[in-house]
């Protein structure tokens, strides 16, 4: 005599366990689609459950369930910069941008129609989940820079350098990814580090932070090198110091 198949077992989810199965479902849906083409009914087939049940999670319906995927993407970009403040500056952007530049790959048209806005589901509260990304990344690059009280031209140095980010992050996708995202990584960070170099012109604090970001490189990372190609050109321009 056969024994019976064994029965699967199922294991009942919490609420919140309920909650972040709908909203991943969600949120990769509007990774790869514009906001006002995801339906519920959608969501509900992605996650595996139904209608009514997305309803009960997000009584608020589509609206409700937008804006928590948009926080949880939100929170996953901001963590993109979280690095420990060890070794050169240039190496922690370096490595932040990876995380950051793998998220905007990994969730491309997503990314694109959270920023560049216009959505139907767009409203306040959506666009201040969005500059609350840009907001924590800043003060967590105003950390790496270790300063405690940052002036006005440091502070609309670093917010400039995050908008540039974005910027080209969105041109990136519309050039189907070119350059190679490891050139788009270490263009960006030479970025960071020549407009940081401009203010410190201007700004005796951010004269300050660029001495002590710079006493941290080697002689064989990413600034050295920036300077090695940069030096002949700006040569160029000694008649006129």
């Amino acid at each position: 005599m056969t024994s019976p198949a064994p029965t699967r077992a199922y294991r009942r989810l919490s609420v919140e366990e309920r909650r972040r199965q709908i909203i991943t479902a969600a949120l990769t849906l509007f990774a790869h689609r514009a906001p006002e083409e995801v339906s519920l009914d959608d969501v509900a087939e992605a996650a595996g459950v139904s209608r009514p049940l997305v309803y009960r999670y997000f009584t608020g319906g589509k609206q409700q369930l937008y804006e928590a995927a948009l926080t949880s993407a939100a929170d996953a970009l901001t963590d993109c910069f979280d690095e420990p403040p060890e070794g050169p500056l240039s190496l922690r952007l370096a490595r932040a941008l990876d995380r950051y530049l793998a998220f905007v790959d990994e969730h491309d048209a997503g990314f694109s129609a959270l920023l560049q806005g216009g959505s139907v589901v767009e409203t306040s509260r959506t666009t201040a989940i969005v500059d609350g990304v840009r907001r924590a990344a800043a003060e967590h690059i105003l950390s790496h820079l270790d300063v405690a009280d940052p002036g006005p031209r440091l502070r609309m140095t670093v917010r400039m350098w995050i908008t540039s980010v974005e910027a080209a992050s969105l041109i990136w996708l519309d050039a189907e990814k070119e350059p190679p995202v490891e050139e788009l990584r270490d263009w960006l960070v030479e970025q960071f580090m020549a407009v940081l170099t401009v203010t410190a012109g201007r700004d005796a604090q951010t004269a300050d932070v660029v001495r002590s970001a710079l006493g941290m490189e080697t002689s064989e990372g990413p600034v050295a090198a920036l300077a090695r190609r940069v030096l002949p050109v700006v040569s160029d321009a000694a008649h006129l110091l």
